[in-house]
């Protein structure tokens, strides 16, 4: 494989009568700066150019979805593999939008990869699930013991400020963190629509938002997570809950609400605190996020 940036456009194709789209990316530390070395994209998923809003160090990526929403039957993926000091931001412009089902599961596939000394921030916007979804979700962390990660995630259960809820539908999920080839995360289950995980006190309590920021790599001191915890505090809406818990080098921040904005706002808080602890790097706010 060559170092130059590969830029590889293939056809359209379907699977199971939806579109699928494949991005792999491949980032590499070149004498201080992080280059795009690899990029290549299969259908309707890809990234436009790098970024550098922070300098040289640290390459950024917005990951662009043209059709701006998944239908059944649809499939997406996404790999990422962050070679030895490197350092990659990746985000994506809007929400991710989950359509009505018709019969057909959508899936959406993540697998991030980080050597000795990388560091890899996954930020995607919410995800929105439409009312009668069927969506599999599934993101996989593999990272060298001296790799550093911050991932992000808020799934927003209907479009509520249009009067819609999830009432029918399933979302499946599989988020697993494996460090120096042993597992250190794993977190999966099913939520269906009306069930008592949706509703119930050991479920999402009745609330329509959650949220969670996960650090692996984190050193374990008391004043970091009372620092997150004093950063959050005063940002969420009455009825909501958030927490931050620290276990070993990983620290896991929720919120569990009914507000996406403000789960943006707690993500967005908890992250300025971590950022400059776990990676040495400044947290200025995310332009992508405020467009």
């Amino acid at each position: 494989m060559s170092n130059e940036t590969l830029d590889t456009l293939k056809p359209m194709q379907t699977l199971h009568e939806g579109l699928l789209g494949s991005l792999s990316l491949g980032f590499s530390d070149d004498r201080g700066t992080t280059r795009l070395t690899r990029r290549e994209h299969f259908g309707p998923l890809l990234v436009q150019k790098p970024l550098y809003p922070e300098g040289e160090r640290c390459c950024h990526a917005i990951v662009v979805h043209p059709p701006g929403g998944i239908a059944g039957g649809d499939m997406l993926r996404l790999s990422v593999n962050v070679a030895e000091g490197a350092q990659a931001l990746l985000s994506t412009p809007g929400a991710a939008k989950w359509y009505r089902a018709n019969g057909r599961v959508a899936q959406q596939q993540v697998e991030l990869q980080g050597h000795a000394g990388a560091v890899i921030e996954w930020l995607p916007q919410e995800t929105i699930i439409f009312d009668h979804a069927d969506a599999v979700l599934e993101t996989n962390v593999s990272l060298h013991p001296e790799a550093r990660y911050i991932g992000c995630e808020i799934l927003c259960f209907g479009r509520t400020a249009s009067g819609e809820r999830f009432t029918q539908g399933k979302v499946r999920q599989r988020y697993a963190v494996h460090v120096g080839g042993k597992l250190l995360w794993l977190e999966q289950g099913t939520l269906l629509a009306n069930s008592a995980t949706m509703n119930g006190p050991l479920g999402l309590a009745g609330h329509t938002v959650c949220a969670s920021l996960l650090c692996v790599g984190a050193p374990p001191q008391r004043d970091l997570i009372d620092a997150v915890r004093a950063a959050i505090a005063p940002l969420a809406e009455p009825g909501a809950q958030f927490g931050a818990t620290q276990m070993k080098s990983l620290l896991m921040v929720r919120y569990l609400g009914d507000r996406s904005e403000v789960a943006r706002q707690v993500m967005m808080a908890a992250w300025k605190v971590l950022r400059p602890a776990l990676l040495g790097r400044e947290s200025n706010a995310l332009r992508i996020w405020m467009t």
